[in-house]
């Protein structure tokens, strides 16, 4: 995989077009059926926007990427992850599995996250909020322009908008 989110079902680059540049289709190349990868790029360089996986290696049990069809056969290296980036102080779970995953791992009580929802959480003497954000995948039973809202408010709330 070359970049993230590469699957052109998948919604997450639509999802920002719509929150940046109010058009899903700034960042799509339809003609081809994919993303403009460089664009993409250049506009996370600028914005300090980075993406990362909760998981280094998985298994598809069923044939999809569905969270309930994985094994995680390998966690990232989340605190790595977060020394690496001294100045994030945001961190979006986009799904079910990663927010598991994050909540457990920095045990944050993830009982109480609804969709939309943030929690702060300290590591290594700064606080970081986590932010519970809808799966971008076309799985997902939410229209695009309605996933695009939470992750907005989630931009506005960290000054990214």
């Amino acid at each position: 995989m070359e970049w993230y989110y590469p699957n052109f079902t998948n919604d997450m680059w639509r999802i920002f077009g719509i929150c940046f540049f109010n058009d899903k289709l700034h960042f799509v190349d339809a003609v081809h059926k994919t993303y403009r990868l460089e664009a993409i790029k250049a506009f996370m360089q600028e914005r300090g926007v980075g993406i990362f996986d909760t998981c280094r290696r998985v298994r598809r049990t069923k044939g999809t990427a569905s969270d309930k069809d994985l094994e995680v056969v390998e966690e990232a290296d989340l605190d790595g992850m977060l020394r690496a980036m001294p100045r994030c102080r945001a961190v979006i779970a986009a799904g079910q599995l990663a927010t598991s995953i994050f909540t457990r791992h920095y045990g944050i009580d993830a009982s109480a996250m609804k969709m939309g929802d943030h929690v702060e959480f300290t590591f290594e003497g700064r606080t970081i909020s986590l932010y519970r954000e809808p799966s971008s995948s076309r799985a997902y039973p939410m229209p695009v322009e309605q996933k695009a809202e939470y992750y907005g408010q989630m931009f506005r709330d960290i000054g990214l908008l």
